[in-house]
């Protein structure tokens, strides 16, 4: 995982946009690289475990742009399109864009059922219950790609009552990759993989 200093000027100019747009809590901010660059990255283990030979990725309800602008810092070899319904906050992605030429990413502001292309990779982090998120993106999906869902406290109790839309998708979960943010109370996090039946 590529560490804090990489990410220093896009900290800098993360905090200049919240200033004005209140992307996140003034709280979170101090915690900004713990709970959301590190864990937006953490789809490091996911590349690790299927491979990092991906061209396309969305992210749905992509907020402060997370996972969205952190992914594309890393991997600049993937196209990442940061989708939002929120003008004010897809501005705020395009400023970030610009002042630090982000080429492979691409800020949309639209509804996920707007959308017609198909990717190989869909994350969705913060955003809704799996079984309402699921519904979004599994249309979206390449039919030999991964929805990865970045869920926390109830993600067993998610998965369940997202069974009947993963059967309406023929889509199934995969693989739950476990991880820790690095904070000092404890913060388990939980990459729900899904991936269509074929």
């Amino acid at each position: 995982m590529k560490n804090r200093e990489f990410f220093n000027n896009y900290i800098k100019v993360f905090l200049n946009q919240n200033a004005k747009l209140n992307l996140i809590s003034k709280n979170d901010e101090k915690f900004l690289w713990e709970k959301h660059i590190f864990d937006s990255l953490s789809i490091e283990k996911f590349f690790e475990k299927y491979s990092s030979k991906y061209k396309t990725l969305l992210d749905i309800g992509t907020g402060g742009g997370f996972p969205a602008l952190p992914v594309a810092i890393a991997y600049p070899d993937i196209n990442v399109y940061a989708l939002d319904s929120i003008r004010k906050k897809i501005n705020a992605i395009e400023n970030i864009k610009s002042e630090l030429n982000i080429k492979n990413l691409y800020p949309i502001c639209e509804r996920a059922e707007n959308i017609k292309e198909k990717f190989d990779i869909i994350t969705s982090r913060a955003v809704a219950p799996l079984k309402v998120i699921t519904e979004y993106a599994m249309p979206l999906l390449n039919k030999d790609g991964y929805f990865i869902a970045y869920k926390s406290l109830r993600t067993e109790d998610e998965i369940k009552e997202a069974q009947k839309i993963l059967k309406k998708y023929n889509a199934k979960v995969v693989d739950i990759i476990k991880y820790d943010l690095p904070m000092e109370e404890n913060h388990t996090r939980n990459l729900v993989v899904i991936k269509p039946v074929v």
